[in-house]
């Protein structure tokens, strides 16, 4: 059993709990509330069942003790439970943690969303903390999905395979969301080249053969379905002028390893480099969302090609992330940069170093010793604690 780092202990509150495929939704509520009401709408009799005549889901939930928790699980099947939900929230006062991996079926016009009676949490991959004797050279080259990570590298890539090709055949034409899902494919292959790059619509509808506002839907599909995510751009511009559009990445590592076919990645090539920074970000964006810090990382890219690959909040800290060996000077430019506009701010370079060290101004953490300090609570918090002090100070 895995104990997982989110926190779904919801108290009055219904939970909207979004995550990817396999990332272990059902797992997870299984094992902290085991003897829950549960409604499992990926089980055909129970979906058929309430299908046929949704009233029956509120008839039954009526006998339930005020202040019940009830487990729906992919919710985004029947969105119009949703109806009957509210009601009981509203006048049953039961509470629901509410499953689902398609939130693009939540956002259509007339879908009742619950007013903000329910908050949405996300469900990320595996994250190193959760894992005893993580493997950083396992989860570069299999990902952190769970059915991914936790087996052999033959193995895993038949999961992936059959991943990819589950998520086009129900995510995608089942729900009809292309009209062409051989040039969807396509494009996700060249998503997948241009992965934790900034997004140039242009050059993808190009190589695409499609138009831009196509492009554009993909992207929306990808985001909605929880395939990706991006990362807007930092945008408050000092002295250089900053690129503003977002960078796109898979939401797991493993995903564009599939779908370039990178196996067997080692240290020293360019592969490997890409996929070692997707991960450092994957594990980032699951300690920021974990934490609520919502709207607090972002990265940075000057017209001069100065770039930092993420900053956390307000500039309190810039991370650089290289898959060398030793980091020497040449590999400081875009922090020295970034600290020339913002002189407050923590500056750390992730590599695969022996150990950590300052150089130059700057703490050069081996991945690894960067992820201990991350899920302790010693990159951002500390960061933000000793800015606080220093105002402190000044007053």
């Amino acid at each position: 059993m895995i104990d997982r780092k989110i926190d779904i202990d919801c108290g009055d509150d219904s939970i909207f709990l979004f995550g990817a495929r396999q990332t272990g939704k059902t797992t997870l509520l299984t094992e902290r509330f085991p003897n829950q009401v549960t409604y499992d709408l990926l089980d055909r009799p129970t979906y058929e069942r309430l299908q046929r005549n949704p009233a029956i889901f509120g008839q039954e939930c009526e006998l339930l003790e005020e202040n019940t928790l009830v487990i729906v699980d992919e919710i985004p099947l029947l969105p119009e439970l949703l109806n009957q939900i509210h009601r009981l929230i509203v006048k049953q006062h039961l509470r629901f943690i509410l499953c689902g991996s398609n939130a693009r079926k939540l956002k259509r016009q007339g879908v009742n969303t619950l007013g903000g009676r329910a908050i949405p949490q996300y469900l990320y991959p595996l994250v190193s903390a959760e894992i005893p004797d993580f493997d950083l050279m396992r989860s570069v080259n299999q990902g952190m999905l769970p059915r991914h990570y936790l087996t052999d590298g033959t193995t895993a890539w038949k999961r992936l395979q059959a991943y990819i090709s589950v998520y086009l055949k129900e995510e995608i034409k089942a729900e009809a969301l292309v009209r062409n899902l051989n040039g969807f494919t396509r494009f996700m292959e060249i998503a997948a080249i241009t992965n934790g790059e900034i997004v140039n619509y242009s050059n993808i509808a190009n190589d695409c053969g499609i138009d831009t506002q196509t492009v554009k839907e993909y992207f929306s599909i990808l985001q909605d379905t929880l395939i990706g995510y991006t990362i807007p751009a930092y945008t408050k511009v000092v002295k250089r002028k900053l690129r503003q559009a977002p960078k796109f990445y898979y939401f797991d590592v493993a995903i564009p390893n599939y779908l370039l076919g990178r196996r067997g990645l080692q240290p020293g090539s360019a592969d490997f480099g890409h996929a070692f920074e997707h991960l450092i970000i994957q594990e980032i964006v699951a300690y920021m969302g974990y934490h609520n810090y919502e709207n607090k990382l972002s990265y940075w890219h000057t017209y001069t090609d100065y770039e930092v690959d993420a900053v956390l909040g307000d500039a309190e800290v810039a991370i650089e992330i290289k898959s060398c060996d030793e980091v020497k000077s040449r590999h400081l430019a875009g922090l020295k940069a970034f600290k020339e506009e913002h002189e407050n701010t923590r500056l750390i370079i992730v590599s695969l170093d022996a150990a950590p060290r300052i150089f130059n101004g700057v703490e050069v953490m081996p991945a690894t010793y960067f992820l201990n300090q991350l899920w302790n609570n010693n990159i951002y918090n500390t960061s933000q604690e000793r800015i606080r002090q220093e105002l402190s100070r000044s007053k």
